[in-house]
């Protein structure tokens, strides 16, 4: 039996990915990293609000502290394409530092890699805790949103063009690519 709740949060999450597919694809396709891993970051870190600014002053979807939005070359850092694809790179260079990782690269994306690297793992802090618990239960849970069901799919490119497809981002050939 469905719940509102369930219900309610099911909506929310495909709304929450159609605003920015096409970013977070892009993005995934180009630096490695799986899209459910994106859009899991990006849910707990601003809950796709583009121009969320933290009590720490980390900005945008994918919520860069302004050091590293500068070191990653970002120009505006609210706007989404450019801070999916400086997140994403970040969280890849985090995935390679950690091996693969991903409690430790999650870790070090919230908390920053010094303190997981200090603490020999996940660091003590509730929050970072707390982060890496969430971005991996949204990470692996099974059918969310609905860009991993066979269903049509609504593109918008960046220059206004609406493209409708079957085939889900990243996919050539029949085999799927950064999920």
């Amino acid at each position: 039996m469905c719940t509102l709740a369930a219900a309610t949060s099911a909506v929310a999450q495909t709304r929450d990915h159609d605003a920015f597919s096409w970013e977070i694809a892009d993005a995934a396709d180009r630096h490695g990293v799986p899209e459910r891993l994106i859009w899991a970051i990006i849910r707990v870190e601003s809950g796709f609000d583009h121009r969320a600014v933290s009590r720490r002053g980390a900005r945008g979807l994918m919520q860069l502290m302004p050091a590293t939005a500068e070191r990653l070359g970002v120009r505006d850092v609210f706007n989404p394409r450019e801070n999916i694809d400086a997140g994403t790179r970040h969280l890849r260079a985090m995935m390679l530092r950690f091996r693969y990782d991903l409690r430790l690269a999650i870790a070090a994306y919230n908390a920053g890699e010094k303190p997981v690297l200090a603490h020999g793992g996940v660091p003590p802090y509730p929050e970072t805790r707390q982060y890496v618990t969430q971005v991996l239960r949204l990470y692996n849970t099974p059918g969310e949103p609905r860009l991993w069901r066979n269903e049509l799919y609504r593109i918008v490119r960046p220059n206004g063009t609406v493209v409708y497809t079957n085939i889900a981002f990243g996919q050539v050939g029949g085999v799927s690519h950064g999920r």
